[in-house]
């Protein structure tokens, strides 16, 4: 679930919108009242505006005098709902808003508790977008009934947050895991755009990703020189620092990833084998059916995990998820969950195992090769594909508040 928020200036423009009494909606036969909060019987544009006017101007005046909110649930978890299931989910919604206390990495409080329950609001639920995907929409008061003001400090994070926190209470998919989950084929596809690249070239490379699907931002600077890029597809935005390995597919690297990826080795091929290929060969451990209970070990346990989609149960050694469980620790980890899924998905062979380490903890060189070396006992594969996981989307520690 996908939420946004931002003080606007323009507040009777927005709530026309909302309510679909602009001239810019096409379809307001698409448009239904979800509730009011502290306004008349089910006023229309003008005497919602009127009304939170009259609360605004008994107190001090404010530019950005309305909150403008936006609400997108996939649309899988909604396709049954009511009004009254819209309610209630804008009600979750309103309460974990108002929850938050943002603080500074000083620990200084930067943005207080909101008090939208006792603010002057209208949501609206619009099922006329494009595929007809159905959202909220609201206006909110910025001063509450006391004259109090609803913080805008960091307001987009603070929606952000709400929205992660209802949905992981309604056990569905949160957009940061949508974002997990996608970042490897993201990956796969800047690299398989460079591999296709005859030369080098960023307008070569930038085209050909605006061709999958993507739209390419570019950061420069006064002076016209690039020295970064994000890629957003659908509402997700991935920055070129956050993908990859190594940061090897940042601006500055982007041609020496290239360069890597066409080198030609020298090394002298024996059987048609390149001795990378025989030494993989003769190292690699039989693969393991990991779907099916063994009954020769007694310390095996099922796990469940969902790959493009679709749900996977396999039986694993219960010291490998002891040991994802330490690695990737949810009291300190935000994206624990995450990264299990994913190492755990290396482990089993569900995915190929991205730029895992070969070599010893001093370092050594870097295989894309997704073997298991066959002297490998359980805990020290499990050991690369963690550190493989944790490359690919990166640990993001929490950081809590601080008193």
């Amino acid at each position: 679930m996908i939420a946004k928020a931002k003080a606007i200036s323009h507040g009777i423009n927005d709530i026309r919108y909302i309510t679909g009494e602009s001239q810019h909606k096409k379809h307001p036969e698409k448009i239904y009242r979800v509730l009011d909060n502290l306004l008349p019987s089910e006023p229309d544009t003008m005497g919602i505006w009127n009304s939170m006017q009259l609360t605004l101007s008994q107190y001090q005046p404010i530019k950005n005098s309305i909150i403008r909110i936006e609400l997108s649930p996939s649309p899988e978890h909604t396709q049954f709902y009511d009004i009254k299931d819209w309610q209630k989910l804008w009600h979750d919604f309103a309460e974990e808003f108002d929850k938050q206390v943002i603080t500074g990495k000083d620990g200084k409080v930067r943005s207080c508790q909101t008090n939208l329950a006792n603010s002057k609001y209208t949501v609206w639920l619009h099922t006329e977008s494009k595929g007809e995907v159905p959202h909220l929409h609201a206006a909110v008061c910025r001063l509450d009934e006391n004259g109090n003001i609803n913080n805008d400090h960091n307001i987009h994070l603070r929606a952000q947050r709400a929205a992660e926190r209802v949905a992981k209470k309604r056990g569905w998919t949160t957009a940061a895991q949508i974002r997990n989950r996608n970042i490897p084929q993201v990956n796969r596809d800047c690299m398989e755009v460079l591999k296709t690249m005859p030369s080098w070239s960023w307008e070569e490379y930038k085209n050909t990703l605006a061709l999958k699907g993507y739209i390419i931002h570019e950061r420069e600077d006064t002076k016209g020189v690039l020295h970064g890029y994000a890629l957003v597809k659908g509402n997700t935005k991935y920055k070129a620092s956050e993908l990859g390995v190594g940061r090897n597919l940042t601006i500055s690297k982007l041609s020496t990833t290239w360069k890597k990826l066409h080198h030609q080795p020298t090394t002298t091929i024996r059987n048609n084998i390149t001795p990378t290929v025989q030494q993989a060969a003769e190292h690699k451990a039989a693969p393991i059916d990991y779907t099916q209970y063994r009954t020769d070990r007694s310390d095996m346990i099922p796990y469940a995990l969902t790959h493009e989609g679709k749900e996977h149960r396999f039986y694993i050694p219960e010291k490998v998820l002891d040991y994802f469980n330490d690695e990737f620790d949810y009291r300190f980890v935000t994206n624990s969950q995450e990264l299990t899924d994913m190492a755990m998905a290396i482990f089993v062979g569900l995915l190929e195992t991205p730029n895992v380490t070969t070599g010893g903890g001093g370092g050594g060189s870097q295989s894309t090769l997704p073997w298991r070396d066959k002297d490998e006992d359980d805990l020290q594969w499990a050991h690369r594909c963690a550190r493989a996981a944790s490359r690919s989307l990166g640990k993001k520690q929490k950081t809590g508040l601080k008193r």
